[in-house]
Protein backbone atom coordinates (compact mmCIF):
# COMPACT_ATOMS: atom_id res chain seq x y z
CA UNK A 1 0.00 0.00 0.00
CA UNK A 2 2.75 2.45 0.97
CA UNK A 3 4.71 1.66 -2.19
CA UNK A 4 1.62 2.28 -4.32
CA UNK A 5 1.02 5.61 -2.56
CA UNK A 6 4.60 6.71 -3.26
CA UNK A 7 4.35 5.58 -6.88
CA UNK A 8 1.10 7.54 -7.28
CA UNK A 9 2.73 10.61 -5.72
CA UNK A 10 5.77 10.35 -8.00
CA UNK A 11 3.54 9.87 -11.05
CA UNK A 12 1.51 12.92 -10.06
CA UNK A 13 4.66 15.03 -9.68
CA UNK A 14 5.90 13.87 -13.08
CA UNK A 15 2.55 14.59 -14.79
CA UNK A 16 2.25 17.96 -13.10
CA UNK A 17 5.78 18.91 -14.10
CA UNK A 18 5.87 17.68 -17.69
CA UNK A 19 2.41 16.74 -19.00
CA UNK A 20 -0.43 18.70 -17.43
CA UNK A 21 -1.35 22.31 -18.02
CA UNK A 22 -2.21 24.72 -15.20
CA UNK A 23 -5.91 24.18 -15.96
CA UNK A 24 -5.53 20.40 -15.67
CA UNK A 25 -3.70 20.81 -12.38
CA UNK A 26 -6.54 22.99 -11.05
CA UNK A 27 -9.06 20.33 -12.16
CA UNK A 28 -7.03 17.67 -10.35
CA UNK A 29 -7.19 19.80 -7.20
CA UNK A 30 -10.98 20.08 -7.50
CA UNK A 31 -11.29 16.33 -8.10
CA UNK A 32 -9.18 15.56 -5.04
CA UNK A 33 -11.69 17.45 -2.89
CA UNK A 34 -14.56 15.37 -4.27
CA UNK A 35 -12.60 12.14 -3.88
CA UNK A 36 -11.82 13.08 -0.29
CA UNK A 37 -15.52 13.75 0.37
CA UNK A 38 -16.40 10.37 -1.13
CA UNK A 39 -13.81 8.74 1.12
CA UNK A 40 -15.23 10.49 4.18
CA UNK A 41 -18.76 9.44 3.15
CA UNK A 42 -17.69 5.81 2.83
CA UNK A 43 -15.96 5.95 6.21
CA UNK A 44 -19.11 7.51 7.68
CA UNK A 45 -21.24 4.69 6.27
CA UNK A 46 -18.83 2.12 7.70
CA UNK A 47 -18.82 3.80 11.11
CA UNK A 48 -22.59 4.41 11.09
CA UNK A 49 -23.44 0.76 10.44
CA UNK A 50 -21.23 -0.38 13.32
CA UNK A 51 -23.64 -0.25 16.28
CA UNK A 52 -21.02 -1.56 18.68
CA UNK A 53 -18.77 1.37 17.77
CA UNK A 54 -21.30 3.91 19.10
CA UNK A 55 -21.52 2.05 22.37
CA UNK A 56 -17.74 2.20 22.64
CA UNK A 57 -17.72 5.88 21.67
CA UNK A 58 -20.00 6.70 24.60
CA UNK A 59 -17.56 4.90 26.89
CA UNK A 60 -14.49 6.74 25.58
CA UNK A 61 -12.53 8.49 28.28
CA UNK A 62 -10.02 11.32 28.23
CA UNK A 63 -7.95 9.58 25.56
CA UNK A 64 -10.16 11.12 22.88
CA UNK A 65 -8.92 14.56 24.04
CA UNK A 66 -5.42 13.50 25.09
CA UNK A 67 -4.39 12.36 21.62
CA UNK A 68 -4.85 15.77 19.92
CA UNK A 69 -3.44 17.56 22.98
CA UNK A 70 -0.35 15.36 22.78
CA UNK A 71 -0.04 15.92 19.03
CA UNK A 72 -0.19 19.70 19.45
CA UNK A 73 2.22 19.90 22.38
CA UNK A 74 4.62 17.34 20.92
CA UNK A 75 4.73 19.02 17.53
CA UNK A 76 5.47 22.43 19.00
CA UNK A 77 8.05 20.98 21.40
CA UNK A 78 9.77 19.37 18.43
CA UNK A 79 9.84 22.71 16.64
CA UNK A 80 11.33 24.40 19.71
CA UNK A 81 14.06 21.74 19.86
CA UNK A 82 14.79 22.04 16.14
CA UNK A 83 15.31 25.79 16.50
CA UNK A 84 18.62 24.96 18.19
CA UNK A 85 19.91 23.32 15.02
CA UNK A 86 18.42 25.32 12.14
CA UNK A 87 18.74 28.89 10.96
CA UNK A 88 15.11 29.73 11.74
CA UNK A 89 14.29 31.72 14.83
CA UNK A 90 12.61 30.07 17.83
CA UNK A 91 9.07 31.25 17.07
CA UNK A 92 9.44 30.62 13.35
CA UNK A 93 10.53 27.04 14.01
CA UNK A 94 7.66 26.46 16.44
CA UNK A 95 5.27 27.90 13.84
CA UNK A 96 6.56 25.55 11.15
CA UNK A 97 6.04 22.52 13.39
CA UNK A 98 2.58 23.75 14.49
CA UNK A 99 1.38 23.11 10.95
CA UNK A 100 1.07 19.43 11.99
CA UNK A 101 0.97 18.23 8.39
CA UNK A 102 -1.43 20.85 6.95
CA UNK A 103 1.17 22.11 4.51
CA UNK A 104 -1.07 24.27 2.32
CA UNK A 105 -2.48 26.42 5.12
CA UNK A 106 0.75 26.56 7.12
CA UNK A 107 2.82 27.54 4.11
CA UNK A 108 0.48 30.38 3.16
CA UNK A 109 0.06 31.74 6.69
CA UNK A 110 3.76 31.68 7.54
CA UNK A 111 4.58 33.29 4.20
CA UNK A 112 2.31 36.16 5.19
CA UNK A 113 3.81 36.36 8.69
CA UNK A 114 7.53 35.82 8.08
CA UNK A 115 8.13 35.88 4.33
CA UNK A 116 8.33 33.45 1.44
CA UNK A 117 11.45 31.63 2.70
CA UNK A 118 9.81 30.56 5.99
CA UNK A 119 6.62 29.77 4.11
CA UNK A 120 8.53 27.46 1.77
CA UNK A 121 10.17 25.70 4.73
CA UNK A 122 6.75 25.30 6.36
CA UNK A 123 5.23 23.89 3.17
CA UNK A 124 8.02 21.37 2.58
CA UNK A 125 8.34 20.39 6.24
CA UNK A 126 4.65 19.64 6.65
CA UNK A 127 4.43 17.91 3.28
CA UNK A 128 7.33 15.70 4.35
CA UNK A 129 5.51 14.91 7.60
CA UNK A 130 2.52 13.70 5.63
CA UNK A 131 4.63 11.59 3.27
CA UNK A 132 6.63 10.06 6.12
CA UNK A 133 3.38 9.28 7.92
CA UNK A 134 2.39 6.93 5.10
CA UNK A 135 5.64 5.04 5.64
CA UNK A 136 5.76 5.04 9.44
CA UNK A 137 2.12 4.44 10.46
CA UNK A 138 2.32 0.66 9.86
CA UNK A 139 5.57 0.51 11.84
CA UNK A 140 4.13 2.56 14.70
CA UNK A 141 1.09 0.28 14.94
CA UNK A 142 3.31 -2.80 14.98
CA UNK A 143 6.02 -1.62 17.37
CA UNK A 144 4.27 1.01 19.51
CA UNK A 145 0.48 1.44 19.51
CA UNK A 146 -2.35 2.90 17.37
CA UNK A 147 -2.28 6.19 19.30
CA UNK A 148 1.33 6.73 18.25
CA UNK A 149 0.31 6.09 14.64
CA UNK A 150 -2.44 8.73 14.88
CA UNK A 151 0.00 11.22 16.39
CA UNK A 152 2.41 10.74 13.48
CA UNK A 153 -0.34 11.70 11.06
CA UNK A 154 -1.15 14.92 12.92
CA UNK A 155 -3.89 16.96 11.28
CA UNK A 156 -3.94 14.61 8.28
CA UNK A 157 -5.40 11.77 10.36
CA UNK A 158 -8.92 12.79 9.28
CA UNK A 159 -8.24 12.84 5.55
CA UNK A 160 -5.14 11.92 3.55
CA UNK A 161 -3.58 9.43 5.97
CA UNK A 162 -6.94 8.08 7.11
CA UNK A 163 -6.96 5.20 4.57
CA UNK A 164 -3.63 3.94 5.95
CA UNK A 165 -4.93 4.22 9.53
CA UNK A 166 -8.11 2.37 8.54
CA UNK A 167 -6.03 -0.39 7.01
CA UNK A 168 -3.72 -0.86 10.00
CA UNK A 169 -5.93 -0.08 13.01
CA UNK A 170 -9.45 -0.84 14.24
CA UNK A 171 -12.84 0.84 13.79
CA UNK A 172 -12.51 2.36 17.27
CA UNK A 173 -9.16 3.90 16.33
CA UNK A 174 -10.75 5.41 13.22
CA UNK A 175 -12.98 7.45 15.52
CA UNK A 176 -9.96 8.63 17.50
CA UNK A 177 -8.23 9.42 14.23
CA UNK A 178 -11.06 11.55 12.85
CA UNK A 179 -11.55 13.39 16.17
CA UNK A 180 -7.81 14.08 16.33
CA UNK A 181 -7.75 15.40 12.77
CA UNK A 182 -10.76 17.67 13.31
CA UNK A 183 -9.47 19.14 16.57
CA UNK A 184 -5.88 19.67 15.43
CA UNK A 185 -7.01 21.15 12.11
CA UNK A 186 -9.27 23.59 13.95
CA UNK A 187 -6.40 24.54 16.27
CA UNK A 188 -3.76 25.17 13.59
CA UNK A 189 -4.83 28.64 12.33
CA UNK A 190 -5.35 29.83 15.91
CA UNK A 191 -1.99 28.46 17.03
CA UNK A 192 -0.11 29.96 14.08
CA UNK A 193 -1.54 33.39 14.82
CA UNK A 194 -0.78 33.09 18.55
CA UNK A 195 2.79 31.95 17.88
CA UNK A 196 3.35 34.87 15.53
CA UNK A 197 1.93 37.37 18.02
CA UNK A 198 4.02 35.93 20.88
CA UNK A 199 7.20 36.24 18.84
CA UNK A 200 6.68 39.85 17.79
Amino acid sequence: MTILILIALAAGIFCGRFLFSAQAAALAGDLSDWILMLLMFSVGVSVGTNKDLFRRLRRMDLRVWMVPAGVILGSMAGGALCSLFVSLGFWESVGVSAGMGWYSLCGVMLSDFYGADVGAVAFLSNLLREILSFLTIPLAVRWLNPYAAISLAGATSEDTTLPVLIRHTSAEMVVYSVVNGVLTSAAIPVLLRLIYDMGR
